[in-house]
């Protein structure tokens, strides 16, 4: 892959206008700044893209700034929020949008999340991403909420799909049901967390293929790959839980060679969080979710070549 450093700009603005990089397709990881001295010195550029959270780079400037930045010269990049609190009761923080707008303005992501989850209350921010009841005054809420961010970053936002542990009795309507209404509401794409369908789907007994017949995977701008730990619930039942902190398990890789068979290739993000590990082990699993999005797009050019 080309240096991208020689192609960039200054804007009207004075900022530095990062290129455009087409990333249909590409499988990528999180960045993490451990990493950067290897990623750097990684002859075998093949594409990829790296994905930040919006929070770690709040700040004007300093390390993760300089970090980022280099990066982005030679890789697009994907920035997902954590604590926009799109499902939170309250009206969004004016300032954390403010600071997530400026964010894409100054790095030009290639695509731009956040989560169906809220996570204050009041000024207090938690450190989880809560699940929400599925009824007409919480979507009218969310779509508000959607409405105000993508006007604010002037470009379509992807919505996550959570894992969740609790279900609410006043839901109202399914959670693909939901995600239908809020994309129509909207205009919003979606990220489709393929470990969260799997992980939500053994912990409230369902299953993950009826989720994804009944998910709009034609409105599906990337997806999440990412590993969960096993433990047992207060009655002794297993309960999955999303830990991004080991390799994908196989029964979500199946189910993400579904998933890209119905939709086709789309930008997927290999999520490690926790319990990082080398750059190697981290590359192998995003080259393992690049062979499955190359072996769909060889089929789709097969199938064209043999119509024309």
């Amino acid at each position: 892959m080309p240096n991208l450093a020689k192609h960039t700009d200054i804007g009207a603005s004075g900022t530095l206008r990062f290129p455009a990089y087409p990333i249909d397709g590409r499988a990528g990881t999180s960045f993490k700044h451990q990493h950067l001295p290897s990623i750097l010195a990684d002859d075998d550029r093949n594409g990829g893209f790296f994905e930040v959270h919006a929070e770690n780079y709040m700040g004007a400037g300093g390390p993760p700034h300089a970090a980022l930045a280099r990066v982005r010269e030679d890789y697009p990049v994907s920035l997902h929020g954590v604590c926009m609190s799109i499902g939170g009761p309250q009206p969004l923080d004016k300032a954390h949008l403010g600071r997530f707008a400026g964010l894409i303005e100054r790095y030009e992501p290639a695509l731009v999340s956040e989560h169906l989850a809220w996570s204050t209350h009041d000024t207090t921010y938690y450190n989880d991403l809560l699940p929400l009841p599925y009824t007409e005054a919480t979507l009218r809420r969310v779509a508000e909420h959607i409405d105000e961010v993508q006007e604010a970053i002037r470009r379509p936002l992807l919505l996550e799909n959570p894992s969740t542990y609790v279900l609410f009795r006043e839901s109202t309507m399914t959670e693909t049901a939901f995600i239908r209404d809020i994309v129509r509401r909207t205009g919003c794409g979606l990220l489709l967390d393929v470990n969260n369908v799997f992980v939500s789907a053994i912990n409230h007994g369902f299953s993950a293929l009826d989720y994804l017949s009944e998910y709009p995977l034609e409105h599906v701008g990337e997806v999440h790959l990412a590993g969960h730990t096993e433990q047992e619930d207060d009655e002794g039942d297993l309960l999955l839980i999303d830990s991004h902190d080991g390799p994908v398990a196989d029964a979500v890789w199946k189910l993400f060679d579904i998933v890209i068979g119905r939709c086709g290739p789309v930008p997927t993000l290999i999520e490690w969080d926790s319990a990082i590990p080398d750059w190697p082990v981290l590359k192998a699993e995003a080259k393992e979710a690049q062979a499955i999005l190359d072996r769909y797009a060889a089929l789709r050019l097969e199938r064209i070549n043999v119509r024309a």
